[in-house]
Formats: C-alpha cells, sequence, structure tokens
C-alpha cells in the first residue's frame, strides 16, 4: 500500500479515481456481438460460449434437472447448511420489515389517491459462478424477489466443467424455491435474460453482479427494454481509522474486499501515520495467509493508504468517493456517521466488520460502486416492485379539483385536458352522474 500524507485537496480527485477499465471500447464491441449471436441463435448459441468459456459441454440440456436439484444438499456440508439457512432467517426479517402500507390519503374532499406496490412479474437473478460462486448473492437477491412475490424467477449461473452446477448455488436456489435455473454465465446469460431463448424465459428486469463483460451487457441490455438493477463495477471499500482502531482488524477489512478480484479496491484514510503504518505491515503479513493472496495482491496495487488532519476531513473525502462499503473503524462511529451522505452500507465500530454484511446480517450486499452511491441505492425490496398509483373522485371531488385543473390546463394551452373536466362538470350541473 503506498501512504500519501496530507494531501491538499487539488490532489484528492487523483487519489479518489477507480482503477481504470481497461479496453473498454473492445469490451463493449465483444458483448455487443455476443448479444447479436444469441438472438440470432439462441439456444445453439448459448452451448456453444458454454464449451468456449466454461469448457463444459451442455448437450444434455441449459436447464438444471429436478434431480440434479435434488441432490445438491447431499453435497453441502452440514454446517455451511445450518449457516446458510441462518443467513437467511436475517436477510429475509431485515427485509420483510421493508414491506409497504397502502395508504389511502384524501388530498381534498372527495379526491383519494392511494399507491399500491406490484411485483416486477419476470426477474432474472444473474450468480457468479467461476472460483468464487457466489451463493451469498443468491440469498441477496432471492429473499427480497421471493417477499416481492414476483410470479417467475429464473436464474443464470455458469457451469462447472463437467456441465454441472455449483452445489451450494442449487442448495441455496431449493431453499428460495427457485427451480428455473440456467447454466450460462457472462454476457451470455444476459442477452438470454434479455430477449429469451427456448430454455431462458426473457425477463424485465436483471439483477447480480459480474466483471466488465457482464456490467457491459446489463447495461446493453437496458438499449432492449430490461431494467437492471444498478450500474455495477468492481468491488470496492473504504476504511476510516483513528487511533483507537486495531492494526489487525482494518488489515483484514482491506484484505477481505481485494480478494474479491483483482480490479477491486480498497482506501484508507487515517488521522494517525502510526495506525497507517502499522496497518500496512498487517496488511502484508495477513497477505501470505490467504488462499487467493495472488487476486488480493493484484488488487493491492491500486490500493491506498492517506493521512489527513481530522474526522471531519476523513469524512468530506469518503462522501466525494462514495464507496460501495464504508467502515468507520473510529471511537464514536455514530457521532461520524450522521454526516455520511454518498455510502452503499456503512458498518460501525471495530466489531463490525464488512464481511458480515457480505454474508449474514441482514442487509443487502448488493450495492452501488464506481461512485453510483452518489445516487443509486442498494439492491432492497423496492428493487422487486414497482409502484402504481391510483385515484378516484366522488362527485364533491371533481367539484372540488375541477376547477384548479381547468385554470392550469388552459394556461398550458391544453383545451382538450381542460375539455375532460369541463364535460363532466356540465353533467352534474345538469343534475346527472
Amino acid at each position: 500500500m503506498n501512504i500519501f500524507q496530507y494531501p491538499v485537496q487539488a490532489e484528492w480527485a487523483v487519489l479518489q479515481q477507480r482503477a481504470a477499465q481497461q479496453q473498454i471500447q473492445d469490451v463493449e464491441q465483444r458483448v455487443q456481438q455476443i448479444f447479436e449471436d444469441v438472438r440470432q441463435r439462441g439456444d445453439a448459441a448459448l452451448l456453444d460460449y458454454a464449451r468456449q468459456f466454461d469448457g463444459a459441454d451442455l448437450s444434455a440440456g441449459l436447464r438444471v434437472g429436478p434431480e440434479e436439484l435434488a441432490a445438491a444438499a447431499a453435497q453441502v456440508p452440514a454446517e455451511l447448511q445450518t449457516a446458510i439457512r441462518q443467513a437467511h432467517a436475517n436477510i429475509l426479517r431485515f427485509h420483510k420489515a421493508q414491506i409497504p402500507q397502502e395508504e389511502r390519503v384524501e388530498t381534498m374532499p372527495g379526491v383519494t389517491c392511494w399507491r399500491r406496490a406490484v411485483p416486477v412479474q419476470r426477474v432474472g437473478l444473474y450468480i457468479p459462478g467461476g472460483t468464487a460462486p457466489l451463493f451469498s448473492t443468491l440469498l441477496m437477491l432471492g429473499v427480497p424477489a421471493r417477499l416481492a412475490g414476483c410470479p417467475e424467477i429464473v436464474l443464470c449461473t455458469p457451469p462447472q466443467k463437467d456441465g454441472s452446477v455449483n452445489p451450494i448455488i442449487l442448495f441455496t436456489a431449493q431453499l428460495l424455491g427457485i427451480t428455473t435455473i440456467v447454466k450460462a454465465g457472462g454476457a451470455q446469460a444476459v442477452a438470454a435474460l434479455s430477449g429469451g431463448t427456448d430454455s431462458v424465459p426473457a425477463v424485465d428486469k436483471i439483477f447480480g453482479p459480474g466483471n466488465r463483460y457482464v456490467t457491459a451487457a446489463k447495461q446493453l441490455a437496458t438499449r432492449y427494454g430490461v431494467a437492471i438493477d444498478m450500474p455495477a463495477g468492481p468491488s470496492e471499500v473504504l476504511v476510516i481509522a483513528d487511533e483507537s482502531a486495531t492494526p489487525a482488524f482494518v488489515a483484514a477489512d482491506l484484505l477481505s474486499q481485494a480478494e474479491h478480484g483483482p480490479d477491486s479496491q480498497v482506501i484508507l484514510l487515517s488521522d494517525s501515520l502510526s495506525m497507517l503504518e502499522q496497518t500496512k505491515a498487517e496488511v502484508e503479513r495477513q497477505l501470505r495467509e490467504l488462499p487467493r493472496a495472488e487476486v488480493a495482491a493484484q488488487a493491492l496495487t491500486e490500493s491506498r493508504a492517506i493521512l489527513l488532519r481530522t474526522p471531519e476531513e476523513m469524512l468530506y473525502f469518503s462522501n466525494q468517493y462514495a464507496p460501495e462499503h464504508l467502515i468507520l473503524a473510529v471511537r464514536n462511529p455514530e457521532q461520524l456517521a450522521e454526516g455520511v451522505t454518498n455510502a452503499g452500507s456503512v458498518f460501525l465500530g471495530h466489531l463490525t466488520p464488512e464481511a458480515v454484511g457480505d454474508y449474514a446480517s441482514g442487509t443487502n450486499h448488493t450495492l452501488p460502486t464506481n461512485g453510483y452511491a452518489r445516487n443509486y441505492s442498494g439492491v432492497s425490496l423496492d428493487s422487486f416492485l414497482k409502484k402504481i398509483t391510483f385515484q378516484r373522485l366522488t362527485p364533491e371531488g371533481l367539484l372540488n379539483v375541477g376547477p384548479v385543473v381547468e385554470t392550469m390546463a388552459e394556461a398550458e394551452g391544453l383545451r382538450a385536458h381542460a375539455r375532460a373536466v369541463t364535460l363532466r362538470l356540465e353533467v352534474l350541473a345538469g343534475g346527472e352522474e
């Protein structure tokens, strides 16, 4: 980690830059080609990409069958099953509290308005496989999708080389009651979800993280009328630590983010040079013990440890950066948290590692990255709901609000709008309903 001491604000923008996405134009062009191929050849294209990218022969079919799904639990250790069930319960409890209540409001006598939450009818969940199959993400997406009442949930996840799907992902899907599971990964899975194939139902909204190809594919899907959860890029964490923090804890938090992928980014802010130096030493020591040390080491090449003068200055830097994850490893975290305006999820105090939010505290870990925390929220129950407004007028209501509408419509030159009200008022004036 490189340590920067008291940089002036004019230098902050450089320190706040995310790792550059290499060959963005090439990625977009390749994703466009994949989209066109999947739309033209459907399942045949998906089978070819499975052989090319996953080394898997899926000639027996793209869908996970009932037997493969039922056999998954036997392959998952009992201890892990118990952990997943507990995480499921916590996530369910937190998201259940988000269920909206329908309220009717009489804005003026005889004018009643209300809003009703309706589930997105068809949702696609993309769950990465590869070296780190993210069954935890399936919980984060599947729980609110189920709570929202989405009638159709389609899960896409890459196959293993033998053509099977990771049994932990299948166990989690079974726990969630998800049975439409497709062996497809990468941009091709997103393309299939956006347009549909013989094996993959088309959906209305796509959720889930992925590499730069998946991210580009999700953004391309929006051009075909399919919504996405949010723009998402490499994972990131920013830690604010004062002299009360434990360097070993802080180092572990930084490494837990760095091991996600080589393009992950970690930033450490402190008003104590000793804390920065001790944490840097701890990072180097703990890194050697990690199975994914090579991945984390690549991510750390873009890491920064920055010495600033005060907690307020550190918070100002963080709000400008807008991190996906923000850890407040300080003496009075609640006080500092009051000033947080831009962050995906915040972890307060020395005993609240970001890892608990990734897995089991209950909050959702599907969060905005790359500065999008300035204008996006993380996934929640609302992400799977649409809000439709309703209104109904009684004769008294039309008499009350009608003249207001007539006046405003005439002022905007929209005569038909005014007439739609006037005709009804004339009928009421004649004693008819």
